[in-house]
């Protein structure tokens, strides 16, 4: 809690359990007999000693096709409808780029933790302490997308706000799906009527739309 600056091995240790369960799910995929894996769903705990990061989702492949194909396995949290609206415009996942970044806050001085003592102000260290978290974060799933060819990330996820293991810490997470154009140019996509059935079940009184 009396640190300053990142908090490094929190950082590096959900970079390297980011890309462990990616691993995993690659190979998981692979054993199933896709080519793919869509609608993945992220799960992470950064804790005192150890950060949990869990990734679930569902294998696919083309129709008619079998075994292995020439392309690597691309992990992607797009559903299973978006997914389909990314390949018609022209576009590929290539897989999953994450960052993540954990500042410390510093303390207050004495005297100023005094002087705004029942004033209504703001807390300028952890305002400084989550834009560098959120520089940072950003700039490693911009590094990671590159990495693996991408030009863009889609459907990216953050989290931020202070930390449970420690008071003075706050945290900023992001992580989204990385995209490609493999078509010689983006198709634009005309708008269609969609009925999605995932939606909440609303109730109401079937009576009430006869008016008064």
């Amino acid at each position: 809690n009396g640190g300053r600056g990142e908090i490094a091995f929190a950082s590096a240790a959900y970079a390297r359990s980011f890309a462990n369960a990616t691993q995993r799910l690659h190979e998981a995929c692979t054993h199933a007999g896709g080519r793919g894996v869509v609608g993945v769903h992220v799960e992470w705990a950064v804790e005192r000693h150890h950060v949990d990061v869990t990734l679930v989702g569902t294998a696919v492949r083309p129709v008619g096709t079998t075994g292995l194909g020439t392309d690597p396995v691309f992990v992607s949290d797009l559903s299973g409808r978006d997914f389909a609206l990314l390949h018609t415009a022209g576009w590929a996942p290539l897989g999953l780029a994450a960052g993540a970044s954990f500042v410390y806050a510093p303390r207050r001085s004495m005297g100023a933790t005094m002087k705004q003592s029942g004033q209504n102000v703001e807390l300028t260290n952890f305002t400084e302490a989550m834009y560098a978290a959120r520089e940072a974060a950003m700039e490693r799933m911009q590094t990671a997308a590159i990495g693996l060819g991408g030009t863009g990330v889609v459907e990216v996820k953050v989290t931020e706000g202070p930390m449970d293991f420690a008071k003075h810490a706050v945290g900023f997470t992001a992580y989204g799906t990385v995209v490609r154009l493999i078509a010689d140019e983006h198709r634009h996509l005309g708008a269609r009527m969609v009925l999605p059935l995932d939606d909440p079940v609303v109730g109401f009184d079937a009576t009430s739309l006869r008016g008064a």
